[in-house]
């Protein structure tokens, strides 16, 4: 009897065993492991391969729990009959269903899922040699049920790569923990909507682009190009629209210099870049690539009519993921003024994007890039100075209208959304 009990001490502790790897190994971090595969650790490389193929895993796992499990049950129950006849069978289904369910099942599972990553590493190796020799058994049990499944109806394929929206769903899931990474929460939900973005939404456009002449004296060009705060600025002839080249401060000055500062016969236009023209329509993934490829950092945005819509730099895409970058010589315009009653008194032509980035809001942008023409969108109409409107929860005051143009707007959040952003 004292080698049995034994025995049933022994296959518990083995219940236990595959239990706990059961859950160490499912609930292990897959990009922890990936970057200490990368790294050269052994272990980790095992954890990988046995994810590969994780129907595989879990049948070798299953087959040796149940086995031990069974067996373990079947002892406990020949012990028990012959030591109180028949209500031995009774004693043992309470006895080892408390003693599988504590020890075999509740302790190690919570042991393991407080301590995945350590334990995965621990128990890899082991349970890979136990994949290895049930892999004939697993594998017609496989046969067996996908069989059984396809009777059902019910296919073998399975679609484990991460969609856009299971990618959204673990970056809330993580600010959701209560860790303090909304700027990393930003930067990562920017990098999803990439593919999404137009060019468009994010140009600046054409009114506040700085443009000079071709025209106008070279001296005179010159000028205009110091006394401006930005190193590529497009050169025209005979219209705006007529965009004849970008000319950089830098190889302008060395065009300056190699004539001996004398701009008499300077040619402006031979000494700035061809323009690039992009579709207004184009993807900020795609610009971004081919700025990349390119290696250029200034577009021309232009409409399907090939009218001029505007600019987009690099640094456009980038603060568009990492958020605004300011130099020593960017102007600084203020677009939107905090009120002391909780709105905000906002220029018509800032970005529904960069509002909803700032303040965690949820304003759609699908229809309009600016927030005059989401009041214009949503209103269907040119609103009056002095009107209010009520869209998704916010309230929209036009303060300032000029000719068409919605100018100034106090916007007011929802109740939740003051509080959310007087949290943050």
């Amino acid at each position: 009897m004292l080698i049995t009990i034994t025995s049933i001490a022994v296959l518990l502790i083995l219940s236990a065993f595959f239990s706990g790897s059961e859950t160490a190994l499912t609930a292990a971090s897959r990009p922890l492991m990936h970057q200490m595969d990368q790294n050269g650790d052994a272990r980790a490389r095992i954890v990988n391969r046995l994810h590969e193929d994780k129907e595989r895993l879990i049948g070798a796992i299953l087959l040796g729990n149940n086995l031990v499990n069974i067996l373990a049950s079947a002892l406990a129950t020949s012990v028990l009959i012959a030591t109180f006849g028949e209500a031995g069978v009774a004693y043992a289904t309470l006895t080892m269903t408390l003693l599988v369910l504590i020890f075999a099942e509740i302790l190690p599972k919570t042991y393991a899922f407080r301590n995945a990553n350590r334990m995965a590493l621990v128990v890899a190796p082991l349970i890979n040699g136990v994949v290895y020799v049930f892999s004939p058994i697993v594998e017609a049990l496989q046969v067996v049920v996908s069989g059984t499944l396809r009777l059902f109806g019910i296919g073998d394929d399975v679609s484990v790569d991460p969609t856009a929206e299971e990618l959204r769903g673990a970056i809330e899931l993580h600010a959701a923990e209560g860790r303090p990474v909304e700027h990393e929460r930003a930067m990562l939900r920017s990098v999803l909507d990439l593919a999404e973005v137009q060019v468009g939404e994010i140009m600046i456009h054409r009114k506040n682009v700085t443009m000079i002449d071709a025209e106008l004296p070279a001296g005179t060009v010159v000028s205009e190009v110091l006394d401006s705060p930005f190193t590529r600025i497009p050169l025209w002839r005979d219209e705006p629209d007529n965009i004849v080249g970008v000319v950089h401060a830098k190889a302008l000055l060395r065009a300056v210099r190699a004539r001996g500062g004398n701009m008499e016969d300077l040619d402006v236009v031979a000494s700035a870049a061809e323009p690039w023209f992009v579709p207004e329509s184009t993807s900020l993934l795609d610009q971004l690539q081919e700025f990349r490829r390119r290696r250029e950092h200034f577009a021309l945005v232009i409409d399907e009519y090939g009218s001029l819509m505007g600019i987009v730099t690099l640094e456009d895409v980038l603060e568009e993921i990492v958020g605004d970058i300011s130099d020593e010589h960017d102007i600084a315009v203020p677009g939107v003024v905090r009120q002391a009653d909780g709105s905000f008194i906002v220029q018509g032509s800032v970005t529904i994007r960069d509002l909803n980035r700032e303040f965690d809001w949820r304003l759609p942008d699908e229809e309009a890039a600016t927030i005059a023409g989401l009041v214009l969108h949503e209103s269907r109409r040119i609103p009056e100075v002095g009107q209010a409107f009520l869209f998704h929860g916010f309230r929209f005051d036009i303060l300032r209208r000029h000719r068409h143009q919605i100018t100034s707007i106090r916007i007011t959040p929802p109740r939740e959304a003051e509080v959310t952003e007087e949290a943050g």
